[in-house]
């Protein structure tokens, strides 16, 4: 007698509402190829805001070999940090920030998820949404208030449908906005980028070393902020070593190649540029390709604000809020259309005190959960019942993870507070997100073999099947 694996609820349909919330994926619904996470990962960093980062090369002084040798670094490590979370995807087949559980505990990952990954899914929704608003009203000319409510509602219905929809997205989006960021790349070499010198007469200057790590800092800082997110976009891939291996390569190329490409481009354009608004800079180099360039930046706010705005639904679902997932994506996108109204104007200090803030936070969950999946056997398939366990509450990784961003605030570097060592050393530059991520490497390492800091007895608050309590479906809402 034979027995047939159950057919898949939701399979490979681009057209059907996602009905998984944060439980585990099931083998029956595994689906896809490891191809689809470069198209991901590839179509999100086809976006503005990693030009708006090498606008600052010249601010700093760097010259334009520094300014490459420091994006290509960070760029480097932040794109072999997100292919390694990315396989932790394909393998475990739950969301980065349900793994958390694991070194945190149930209610240990709530503290960090909610900023992290709410907060940090709110603001980065938020930063784009502006970008790619004002691209499009400098297009049509029509009120920004109106530009930004079209793009948001694009991503609500998109991380609505979920998944499979967003995967085929990012898809078409790699191949449409391709071209035109090759055609903004040609126009701002030809009609006024070009190489540079050091100048340490430049405003930012804080010497050759000190701007080099900060200036590499926030390209890694940007891959950083994808971290809590990776193993969402690959939870559904098939579960064997083969895909496990492709997933990796696949991710960590999708993010070098566009981090890279962007981030020198945002060199070439900020050196010859006249205005000190990133769009309008744009618009006044590509002249009479203005409107193909405009045209990029605001889809490429939909590719970067899919992904966004699902991450930030699945956060909100991890929190045990009682929300579905559909409604978990419209508070998101509401609540990052009413902050893209407020933060229309200063955009690109607003976005780099942001892009600190949220590196300095993410740096050590993003070790912790690296290092419990390396080390603490969370590799092993067998655990994932673990991640549901509510008796679970409190283990050793939130005491690391709180460590390492209260050992990192006197590093802290930015317009909005700087801490004592950077004030009293800014030749160093901002090393904020290393100390955090080292303290919670050494700390992890001194903790992960110690018992659990809170459990309880089982049975007193655990459900009989503690994957069914958490699946939430976009029909019915959250269960349990």
């Amino acid at each position: 007698m034979t027995h047939d694996a159950p057919p898949p609820v939701y399979g490979s349909a681009v057209t059907k509402v996602e009905p998984f919330g944060v439980d585990h994926i099931p083998d029956s619904e595994r689906h896809g190829k490891p191809s689809s996470q470069f198209f991901v990962w590839f179509a999100a960093g086809l976006n503005f805001p990693i030009i708006l980062l090498g606008f600052s090369a010249a601010w700093f002084g760097l010259s334009f070999g520094a300014a490459v040798t420091a994006i290509v670094a960070g760029a480097g490590l932040g794109s072999v940090l997100m292919a390694v979370m990315s396989r932790m995807g394909v393998r475990l087949g739950v969301p980065q920030q349900i793994q958390a559980r694991g070194p945190l505990g149930f209610y240990g990952n709530f503290l960090p998820v909610a900023y992290i990954n709410v907060f940090a899914g709110i603001g980065w929704a938020a930063v784009t949404v502006i970008l790619g608003g004002k691209a499009l009203a400098e297009l049509t000319h029509l009120p920004f208030w109106l530009c930004a409510l079209i793009l948001t509602t694009v991503e609500l219905i998109v991380a609505i449908f979920g998944y499979n929809m967003i995967n085929y997205l990012q898809r078409v989006l790699t191949y449409v906005l391709t071209p035109l960021f090759v055609m903004i790349t040609v126009v701002a070499v030809v009609r006024g980028g070009g190489t540079f010198g050091a100048d340490p007469g430049a405003d930012g200057y804080v010497g050759a070393t000190g701007g080099w790590v900060t200036f590499g800092g926030w390209f890694l800082s940007f891959l950083v902020a994808w971290v809590p997110f990776a193993s969402d976009y690959s939870r559904y891939l098939p579960d064997t070593d083969h895909v496990v291996r492709r997933t990796a390569w696949y991710t960590g190329l999708g993010n070098f190649v566009t981090i890279c490409w962007l981030g020198i481009l945002g060199v070439l354009v900020g050196s010859s540029a006249t205005s000190t608004d990133s769009i309008t800079a744009l618009h006044q180099l590509a002249g009479p390709f203005a409107v193909p360039a405009l045209i990029a930046i605001a889809l490429s706010a939909l590719a970067q604000n899919f992904l966004n705005v699902y991450g930030g639904a699945i956060s909100v679902q991890t929190l045990k809020v009682p929300v579905s997932r559909t409604q978990a994506v419209t508070i998101i996108c509401a609540l990052a259309y009413g902050i893209s109204l407020w933060g229309e104007t200063g955009t690109e200090e607003k976005f780099k005190v942001f892009l600190n803030l949220t590196a300095n936070f993410i740096a050590p969950f993003a070790a912790v959960v690296l290092l419990d999946y390396v080390l603490g056997g969370r590799a092993d398939p067998a655990r994932i019942a673990e991640l549901y366990d509510r008796n679970r509450i409190l283990d050793w990784g939130i005491v690391v993870w709180v460590a390492g961003v209260l050992a990192s605030v006197p590093f802290w570097q930015s317009s909005a507070y700087t801490g004592p060592f950077a004030a009293a050393y800014p030749g160093a530059g901002d090393l904020s997100m290393f100390v955090a991520a080292g303290t919670a490497v050494v700390l992890y390492l001194l903790t992960h073999r110690l018992k659990p800091l809170w459990t309880r007895t089982p049975g007193t608050g655990s459900p009989p099947d503690a994957h069914a309590a958490e699946r939430e479906t976009a029909a019915t809402g959250p269960t349990g």
